[in-house]
């Protein structure tokens, strides 16, 4: 089964929330997605991993394809 591929979409993420008071593993993966201070963006190409790590702080985030 080949795998499924998502024809190289970019997602642009930004951090609108802090991270302060929540458990440290979220706080581990805003500094995973490169987000180090509020209303920072960073672009990340779109992968099954990367939409793991979205879902599990989506209420600090905002994305757009």
């Amino acid at each position: 089964m080949p795998k499924k591929e998502t024809s190289g979409k970019t997602l642009r993420i930004t951090l609108v929330k802090s991270a302060i008071g929540y458990a440290k593993d979220q706080k581990r993966t805003v500094r995973a997605l490169g987000l180090r201070r509020m209303n920072q963006t960073v672009e990340h190409k779109d992968n099954p991993a990367l939409r793991g790590m979205l879902a599990k702080i989506s209420h600090l985030l905002r994305v757009e394809e």
